[in-house]
């Protein structure tokens, strides 16, 4: 089977007992074997709290400064001068409330972020359960729930990522693509790595960091040494 070999053939780059320093992780990755899509370079953060509680949340938004290597689609909900805005601002979709049976009826999806101006939440609440699961809920504290849609847009489309934890404590995130290299993907891990430090919450006890791996889309997992 091709992508096992291929696998086998990366893994061979891998030394699994080591720790690896950020750039050093990104050189071997760049010297993997190449699929023949630009895989993703994935990040996964286990961290030494406990997501149960809610003061201990790891949540926030951080624009990676090389982007993600993906183009977000982006809707807004907004009327008046705010929906002008946003089509200014490069929204690929703005509208209100004709847009609620679309998505409720006929399963529109063809969008990654919602963004909506305060007033829009009354309405876009009714969509709750569609949107809640699929993460696309628009939320305050990630910066989509805002009457500065210019600013929402812009960062979105310029490389903005929201970071949370999962239910076992571990944040997952893309930060680039295989062919960025190593230098641009280096400085998107410590961007990122730097706001999840940052985001400590007061009542996390212990040791903060537990592991933090990279890994491409099909390809295996290098541990770093995250100081």
């Amino acid at each position: 089977m091709k992508q096992g070999k291929r696998y086998a053939e990366a893994a061979k780059l891998v030394d699994s007992s080591k720790l690896y320093d950020a750039n050093e992780a990104f050189d071997v990755i760049e010297k993997m074997p190449k699929a023949k899509f630009d895989e993703t370079v994935e990040l996964h953060v286990k961290l030494g709290v406990d997501s149960k509680h809610a003061d201990q949340q790891v949540r926030g938004t951080v624009v990676l400064p090389h982007g993600t290597g993906k183009s977000l689609r982006v809707l807004v909900f907004a009327k008046g001068d705010k929906a002008k805005e946003a089509e200014a601002a490069g929204a690929d979709f703005v509208g209100a409330e004709e847009l609620i049976p679309k998505i409720e009826k006929e399963n529109w999806f063809d969008y990654d972020v919602i963004v909506a101006t305060p007033d829009m939440m009354g309405i876009i609440g009714r969509l709750g359960k569609v949107l809640g699961p699929k993460g696309l809920m628009p939320n305050p504290k990630s910066g989509t729930v805002t009457m500065d849609v210019t600013k929402a847009v812009s960062e979105i489309k310029s490389g903005k990522v929201e970071y949370r934890l999962d239910k076992t404590n571990i944040i997952h995130l893309g930060i680039g693509k295989v062919s960025f290299g190593t230098e641009k993907l280096a400085e998107n891990y410590q961007t990122i790595m730097e706001a999840i430090i940052k985001a400590k919450p007061a009542a996390a006890k212990g040791q903060y960091i537990k592991s933090v791996a990279v890994a491409t889309t099909m390809g295996p997992s290098l541990y770093i040494n995250q100081k």
